[in-house]
């Protein structure tokens, strides 16, 4: 059926309020929930808002806790959120990341002690619409393994970065260092379908289009080596400099109970005014070749969002049954 972004956004605020969220909390988190869903990043919306009600109500993520933010560096901002959502903790430190950025040229905001954050472009373009260049990384629980392994060692560890531009971002892209994120797999699962080859090995190593055995081996990570080093900078930004805990150390994120997830995020801010005023014209000259040629694309220029969306009967079922 056709649901409004903005029903999507008020249900998700009521369902997490109804399982234990505090008022800003539950706000932050079903602005992101809706965010995903009219930029068409369905993994990322209402498919996640069932896990965070059960884990709110078993106590694996703390729906009132407020984030603690210190500024240990000048040029560096830490936000602990105690082991509650990631929205409302970047969201009370963004002002101050956002100063220290202005001031600096460049900061860095680490996010402590998180629960998932789900899509880290909601983050990422946040900082750009302070006129700042945003990257972000996060790591997860452990589904990918090392190229010619079998064992998961690291998460999907997605990378995001938004530039500013005039209207809206001039270039953004979220992407996990895995070939697939995982929910592809579990959809094809749910769907009875297929996979490619190239996005997951069975438990013996093997590649498998069977999503079945993909579940019980491991995701690989894209473009080989390449996607597997930069998988693992992150692990070593998102867990080291946050000091939140390794990939291999958290469940599931959608396991009902156990410990919490204890994420991190990291991201850096950057002013693109702060070694010259070029910065503009530079970008443009590259998108000026990419715009002349058919097909090409400067990636998150021409991103469509929506203000009504599809969503399933069952799904949008379980949202209502959630917020009642």
């Amino acid at each position: 059926m056709k649901v409004s972004v903005t029903e999507i956004e008020a249900r998700s605020r009521a369902a997490l309020l109804a399982h234990g969220a505090g008022e800003v909390q539950a706000a932050a988190v079903a602005r992101a929930v809706a965010r995903a869903e009219a930029l068409g990043n369905v993994i990322c919306g209402l498919y996640y808002l069932e896990s965070y009600c059960t884990q709110l109500r078993s106590g694996r993520v703390d729906g009132t806790v407020d984030p603690v933010v210190t500024r240990p560096r000048p040029g560096a901002v830490l936000a602990d959120a105690k082991f509650g959502f990631a929205q409302p903790a970047f969201a009370a430190a963004l002002p101050e990341a956002i100063a220290a950025a202005k001031e600096n040229g460049v900061t860095t905001l680490a996010v402590a002690h998180a629960h998932t954050c789900t899509s880290l472009g909601f983050f990422t373009e946040q900082i750009a619409q302070a006129g700042l260049i945003g990257i972000g990384m996060t790591n997860a629980s452990p589904v990918v393994a090392p190229p010619g392994g079998n064992q998961r060692v690291i998460g999907t560890n997605p990378i995001a970065m938004t530039v500013p531009g005039d209207d809206g971002p001039a270039m953004h892209f979220d992407f996990s260092t895995s070939a697939v994120a995982l929910g592809k797999i579990t959809m094809a699962k749910a769907a009875g379908e297929s996979i490619p080859l190239g996005w997951a090995v069975d438990e013996s190593g093997a590649p498998t289009t069977d999503p079945e055995a993909a579940l019980k081996g491991a995701l690989v990570s894209a473009g080989g080596y390449k996607g597997w080093g930069f998988g693992l900078m992150v692990e070593l930004l998102a867990a080291g400099m946050t000091g939140s805990v390794n990939s291999l150390d958290v469940a599931g994120l959608k396991v009902p109970e156990g410990k919490p997830h204890d994420l991190g995020q990291f991201y850096i801010l950057m002013d693109p005014g702060t070694y010259h005023a070029d910065f503009g014209a530079r970008f443009a000259r590259v998108a000026e070749a990419v715009a002349a040629q058919e097909g090409g694309r400067i990636p998150g220029a021409d991103r469509h969002v929506m203000t009504q969306v599809d969503v399933p009967d069952a799904l949008w079922n379980l949202v209502l049954t959630l917020s009642a």
